[in-house]
């Protein structure tokens, strides 16, 4: 990777994501090895938050779809796939997510969790695979930390992440389809929320509407057979939600968003919203600004990727398997053109924020993981204006040498 002078070269670069991934093996067969009745060494379920997917679909299959946003029932629900449980978990998914997870509970827990977390997955490496999947690619993947993370969680990040990377490799070919899998990245909408801006700095009107009418159709899918009080149910959850994250129930140290950074520090929640409304604001225009002057597609897709995370407050380290996208794309135009100063070091430092960042924000009370996306974020703002400066420079010599010719 580049010059043999950087510390980063191309003999630490096959080794090193050999060492983490040994160390992470290592850790995954303690984990369960030790743990017993279903329970991690930490007294949480196997597959973590994957058990209220369980539970909500287990009640839905009951009949009762609608108690999955009702703690008590849910909790009870998590108890039949795992008794010795005394974990609280919650359920703010709308329908559409709902529809998605119900048929788990027809199989076993942890043969439910595997099919799930191995499915996505499947799809995660299928998308992955278009971008960057060499030797030396698969080392770095196979020990992202944002991998593994999401297997400990049980969650959906392999899911959305296959999703919004299909999504940029249809948009140009094949744009409406690229429209049907955007709105499928609806059924969690926090991470969907910045495709609406970049499709309308290029003026992708088809692809928009595609995704639209795939987002009403899935809600309306999942809200015909769950039936319509899941949305009522739904929307009461997210006050639970809200309370939850401004309080710190939901835990900062594991949520890499600047309102997370704010409120360890101490910031009241309403300073803290307004600073974050502030980044997310700068977030969005550098999205505008990178697909209205760019075309390179890997560097929209790294922009976007990045300026997600930094729009939402409710957002995890789990989602943090997103990064291999953004970590890709901006990997392989340093490689195809030249690095720029620091940008090898920022990638680095993406590739480890999804292990780092928890350890860092619980023993220094500092969540890094929004100086490090914000960085991350620079780097292809810094690219797309590099590009778009070549580009024009391009053009005027054309047109010079035209008017000469004349």
């Amino acid at each position: 990777m580049g010059r043999s002078t950087h510390w980063l070269n191309r003999e630490r670069i096959k080794i090193y994501p050999r060492i983490v991934l040994g160390l992470i093996v290592v850790v995954f067969i303690a984990w369960v090895l030790l743990s017993k009745d279903r329970l991690d060494p930490q007294g949480k379920p196997l597959g973590a938050d994957f058990i209220a997917f369980w539970a909500a679909s287990h009640i839905a299959l009951a009949g009762h779809a609608e108690d999955a946003y009702n703690l008590p029932s849910l909790f009870k629900a998590v108890q039949v796939a795992v008794p010795a449980s005394q974990s609280i978990f919650a359920w703010y998914y709308p329908p559409s997510f709902y529809l998605v997870v119900l048929p788990l509970a027809l199989l076993p827990y942890l043969a439910a969790y595997l099919t799930f977390i191995l499915s996505t997955l499947i799809c995660y490496l299928v998308v992955l695979r278009r971008i960057a999947f060499n030797t030396t690619a698969r080392w770095c993947l196979a020990a992202f930390p944002g991998l593994w993370m999401n297997v400990f969680h049980g969650q959906n990040a392999f899911l959305t992440a296959a999703l919004a990377g299909a999504a940029m490799l249809c948009l140009r070919r094949r744009p409406i389809v690229a429209g049907v899998f955007i709105g499928l990245l609806t059924l969690k909408p926090q991470l969907a929320v910045l495709f609406p801006v970049a499709l309308l700095a290029i003026g992708a009107w088809r692809t928009l509407i595609s995704a639209a009418l795939t987002a009403l159709c899935f809600f309306g899918l999942g809200t015909a057979v769950l039936g319509t009080a899941t949305i009522s149910g739904c929307i009461s959850s997210l006050g639970d939600a809200r309370h939850f994250l401004e309080s710190g129930v939901l835990p900062w140290a594991k949520m890499p968003s600047v309102f997370a950074f704010l409120r360890l520090l101490g910031t009241p929640v309403i300073g803290a919203y307004a600073v974050h409304g502030l980044v997310a604001a700068g977030a969005v225009f550098a999205v505008w600004y990178v697909w209205r002057r760019c075309a390179d597609c890997e560097l929209r897709g790294a922009a976007l990727f990045a300026a997600t995370f930094l729009c939402s407050p409710y957002i995890y380290d789990y989602d943090l398997a997103w990064l291999a996208f953004p970590i890709g794309w901006l990997a392989l135009a340093g490689l195809r053109t030249s690095w720029l100063r620091g940008e090898r070091e920022v990638l680095v430092a993406a590739w480890l924020l999804p292990l780092a960042m928890d350890p860092v924000a619980t023993g220094l009370h500092v969540q890094i993981a929004p100086f490090v996306l914000i960085a991350l974020l620079v780097i292809a703002v810094r690219r797309a204006a590099g590009s778009s400066r070549t580009a024009t420079m391009v053009v005027h010599r054309q047109n010079s040498g035209f008017i000469s010719a004349q």
